[in-house]
């Protein structure tokens, strides 16, 4: 994990000096361009993949709807967790990658907008929607698939700056 920010590690913000949990002020921030990008992966059967790449699942565009699922997910975020304030968001962009040979697909999104708080919630909602809607998709035919490496891979602007995993 690599920073180019200066800051200095900085106390849980939700949370007022007599520990309850507390929407975080955001109205004295300046408003700026940011931008995060989220990943994650969903691990199947090969023959479920093969489906998957074909097209042939039962349902339909299994990736087509999972990608409509994410950008949906992007813009209800501050409906699903409680602290998170809505946003208007500029942009989110979703990338489905088949890996045929661990026979799973990688979701990335990235989410922008020009405000006072960042974008990583939405990013990181649209990645974890976008999978479950694959497995929505699949499930009767394999069960068995797993999510995993769901992470943020980058965040730009605000006062914290530039984050890279």
């Amino acid at each position: 994990m690599t920073t180019t920010s200066s800051a200095s590690p900085t106390p849980l913000t939700h949370f007022d000096a007599d520990g309850q949990a507390h929407m975080v002020n955001v109205g004295a921030k300046a408003e700026t361009r940011r931008v995060a990008v989220a990943t994650g992966c969903i691990h199947m059967q090969p023959e479920t993949f093969a489906m998957v790449k074909a097209g042939s699942a039962k349902k339909g565009d299994v990736i087509g709807i999972a990608r409509i699922a994410a950008i949906q997910a992007s813009k209800r975020t501050s409906e699903l967790i409680p602290l998170c304030h809505p946003i208007p968001l500029t942009r989110v962009a979703v990338d489905f990658e088949l890996i045929e040979h661990d026979a799973a697909i990688r979701c990335t999104v990235t989410a922008e907008t020009v405000g006072r708080t960042g974008v990583e919630m939405e990013a990181l909602t649209a990645v974890n929607v976008g999978l479950l809607t694959i497995y929505d998709m699949c499930k009767a035919v394999d069960r068995g698939m797993r999510m995993e490496g769901i992470q943020l891979m980058e965040k730009l602007g605000g006062k914290s700056g530039h984050w890279k995993a």
